[in-house]
This record gives C-alpha cells, sequence and structure tokens, in this order.
C-alpha cells in the first residue's frame, strides 16, 4: 500500500504538478482509502518527501544494476547514459516540481533542502563508483560535480521537449573530455 501511495505521488506531481497534486487524489489514484493514506503519510509534504526519496533509491538500485552491465570499452559513455536518464525519469521531474515549491514555501524548503543535499552526495558517490575512479586524483571531483550539473541541466531541458538526440550528441563530446581528463587509479 505505502509504494502504490509512493508512486502515485510521483505520477500526480508529474501528471498534475504540486498545487494540483493533493492528498485525495493520490489516494484515488493509488486505490487507497484516505484514513489509509493518513496511516502511512499524515500530511502531503511527508508523502512527497517520501515518494521522492523511497523512489529516488530504487532508481539508483537500478543504476547499479544498468551499471554492471556495462563492458569495459566505452564505459564513460555508457555511465553518462545512466546517469542522464537518472535526471530524466519520473521521479526527476517530480523531484523539480518539490523544489520549484520549496523555494516559496518556508517549511517546505526546510525539509527538501537536506533531503537534496544528502540525494545530492549519494549521486556524486555513485557517480564516482560507476566510473571506477579515485575523486581525490587530479580534478576528478570537479569533473564528476561538473557532470552532474550538465546532466541535471540536460534533464530540466527535457522537462519541455524531447531533446534526446541533442542529449546524445552532448553525452558523446563529454565522454571523449572525460576519457582524457579523468585520472584513473
Amino acid at each position: 500500500m505505502r509504494l502504490r501511495l509512493m508512486e502515485a505521488t510521483v505520477d500526480c506531481l508529474v501528471e498534475l504538478g504540486w498545487s494540483k497534486t493533493t492528498t485525495t487524489v493520490v489516494s484515488r489514484r493509488a486505490g487507497v482509502s484516505r484514513g489509509a493514506q493518513l496511516h502511512h503519510f499524515p500530511s502531503k509534504q511527508d508523502l512527497v518527501l517520501g515518494a521522492v526519496e523511497h523512489l529516488t533509491e530504487l532508481r539508483r538500485d537500478d543504476m547499479r544494476r544498468s551499471a554492471a552491465q556495462l563492458p569495459d570499452e566505452g564505459r564513460v559513455r555508457g555511465v553518462l547514459e545512466i546517469l542522464a536518464a537518472q535526471f530524466t525519469s519520473p521521479v526527476f521531474f517530480a523531484a523539480l516540481e518539490l523544489w520549484v515549491a520549496a523555494r516559496t514555501d518556508a517549511e517546505l524548503h526546510d525539509a527538501v533542502g537536506p533531503l537534496e543535499r544528502r540525494i545530492g552526495r549519494e549521486t556524486h558517490v555513485y557517480a564516482v563508483e560507476l566510473l571506477g575512479i579515485d575523486e581525490s586524483l587530479g580534478d576528478n571531483r570537479q569533473l564528476v560535480q561538473a557532470t552532474l550539473d550538465m546532466v541535471r541541466g540536460l534533464g530540466l531541458a527535457a522537462t519541455l521537449s524531447d531533446d534526446s538526440r541533442r542529449r546524445a550528441t552532448i553525452l558523446d563530446s563529454w565522454a571523449t573530455v572525460l576519457e582524457h581528463e579523468l585520472e584513473m587509479p
């Protein structure tokens, strides 16, 4: 039931946006009673934060499984594709709705800020792990952060149109940069 509520929450955020996502709409979409929803998530904020956090963890598991299947040749480009997929997923679009709402809602901002900082740090660690690098060498840390900032921006662009062709060419070019600039252990 919790999982259905969290999935319905993300779907609502993506389709309806923050302001039209209500606990009543989410409960109805998840096929659970309002009382059951309130038992698991007493407020909209609890529901949305729980959904984004939980589904982000599930996406990370998917990311790890995808990376395990990458060949050594072309690995950097494959990792970039996996990271870009994180930032063009429904979970990212739901989180984006949350960020925008948190910009002007102090209570939501105070709740979202720590979650997003933690997710950002974890995503950085995963990217380092997927690339198989030591981030203390050379400019590796900055290159990984630049990569994450870039794919986040590409994800933002994807909210308005399908820019998958443009994104692919950018990722191709960036893979070449990383292959030359990252210092391998």
